[in-house]
């Protein structure tokens, strides 16, 4: 299932990545999209491994870029099997602004950095946590 939904998660101090605001974007049945913003202290423990995962892949940036804000997107990815041969599989892909010293900007995505696709189940359901109605 596509969506249109995504998470917003701006880092105040590049390269500080204990502290974060993230807001997820979406649309609920009703079409409204409900303001929300939970920083790192608002984050379910149970999902706290996810976010885990996000910070890992950003940590592999080369120096000196430093992640100000990334988007996450859920995406279907292609993975056949031999007893599967159409088999789908859902990740979450990240698409980071980065700054360096000199105060360049710079966006990567998983073209760059095949690790900004995260294909644990658990970030897939922090994802949908965050983009549900059900908060």
């Amino acid at each position: 299932m596509m969506t249109n939904a995504e998470i917003q998660i701006q880092f105040p101090q590049p390269g500080n990545w204990q502290e974060f605001s993230l807001t997820p974007i979406y649309q609920d049945k009703g079409g409204y999209r409900p303001p929300a913003r939970f920083n790192q202290d608002e984050i379910p423990a149970d999902h706290a491994p996810a976010m885990q995962a996000v910070v890992a892949a950003l940590v592999g940036l080369s120096e000196p870029w430093k992640a100000v804000q990334v988007w996450a997107r859920l995406k279907e990815f292609y993975a056949p099997e031999e007893d599967d041969p159409v088999r789908t599989v859902e990740t979450v892909d990240l698409t980071v602004e980065a700054v360096n010293p000199q105060g360049g900007r710079r966006v990567f995505t998983s073209r760059d950095y095949p690790v900004f696709v995260l294909t644990d189940p658990a970030a897939v359901e922090f994802f949908r946590f965050f983009t549900t109605s059900n908060l």
